[in-house]
């Protein structure tokens, strides 16, 4: 090869132009505009999946279901969910499989975890799940969304265990779902961006750190008594928030009154049918836009299960 190749752009001489800018820089630009640092701050984009006939099932209980399911309801259902999100201003994207998907793809929050940098892939933990994650890496890649990081090996991570606390802390509970080797992977990637992680274990019982914990602003979580990680809540009010706990035993267990979504400060979307829970929320000053999930929640997960957060306002750092 000629000198004077080396002199070229191609091999680094004077017409070369080195890469200057950081993954994060970048989102909004080469990368789609994507990240996520916190739970509370207001919610800007989300991935769903629009249930079809993957959810036409003979046994519930194999597809992990917890009844059969009125296809045609749990549809309608899920437009109302994309639409209480488009009216509050979110822009919904679509999971949409060329295939027929397995049963449980609309519960999207599970499947990847966002960060301030994109996202990291997850591996469910069940066999009747393996594989949805290869739809979501192909929808997040089509959309310009950076994967960092996919769980690998023997390890299991779905995203409803992980809970951002600061923009440096994320907790990450593992359980059921969530592996000891999963959390640590996770916490690898997150280490790079000098996040840390508080881990913490779920109690028998618990599907997802979803359902035992949520955040609705800056200083204020709700938790389930009995099933939150005694390390979480320690976590929460040792950065300053004000920990309450659900006051009725039945609406959450059968109103998924904990699975909702904060779509900004003190405002969340919840599943209406609830009226304890939801006066209690509002005692606390807490704006909740409802809609009907009954038929949703026969495949055992709420709002928040069905809820991809692609893009929340970045948190600055406290």
């Amino acid at each position: 090869m000629p000198d004077s190749f080396f002199h070229t752009a191609a091999y680094g001489g004077e017409g070369w132009q080195p890469r200057k800018t950081s993954t994060r820089e970048e989102l909004g630009q080469l990368w789609a505009d994507c990240g996520q640092n916190s739970e509370w701050t207001p919610l800007k984009r989300v991935l769903l999946h629009r249930p079809g006939p993957e959810l036409l099932v003979d046994d519930p209980d194999a597809a992990q279901l917890l009844a059969r399911v009125d296809l045609q309801r749990v549809q309608a259902q899920h437009d109302v969910l994309a639409l209480a999100y488009r009216d509050a201003g979110v822009i919904v994207e679509y999971v949409e499989p060329d295939s027929t998907p397995p049963p449980n793809l609309m519960f999207v929050a599970d499947l990847m975890l966002m960060t301030p940098e994109g996202a990291i892939l997850a591996r469910p933990a069940s066999s009747v799940r393996a594989g949805e994650e290869r739809f979501i890496a192909q929808r997040l890649a089509a959309l310009g969304v950076p994967i960092l990081h996919s769980v690998h090996g023997r390890a299991t991570f779905e995203g409803a265990d992980a809970m951002w606390l600061t923009p440096q802390l994320a907790l990450v509970a593992d359980g059921l779902r969530t592996n000891p080797s999963g959390r640590e992977q996770v916490a690898s990637t997150l280490a790079e961006m000098s996040i840390q992680v508080t881990p913490a274990g779920l109690p028998w019982g618990a599907m997802h750190l979803m359902g035992s914990l949520r955040i609705v602003d800056k200083d204020l979580a709700i938790v389930w008594p009995g099933r939150i990680p005694f390390a979480a809540v320690r976590a929460l009010r040792a950065h300053g928030f004000a920990v309450h706990f659900l006051p009725d035993e039945t609406e959450a267990t059968r109103g998924f009154v904990l699975n909702f979504v904060t779509l900004g400060p003190r405002k969340i979307l919840m599943a209406a049918g609830n009226p304890i829970t939801q006066r209690f929320y509002e005692k606390l000053g807490v704006a909740c836009v409802t809609i009907q999930v009954d038929e949703l929640t026969k495949a055992a997960g709420g709002i928040g299960c069905l809820t991809g957060v692609l893009k929340r306002e970045a948190e600055g750092k406290r």
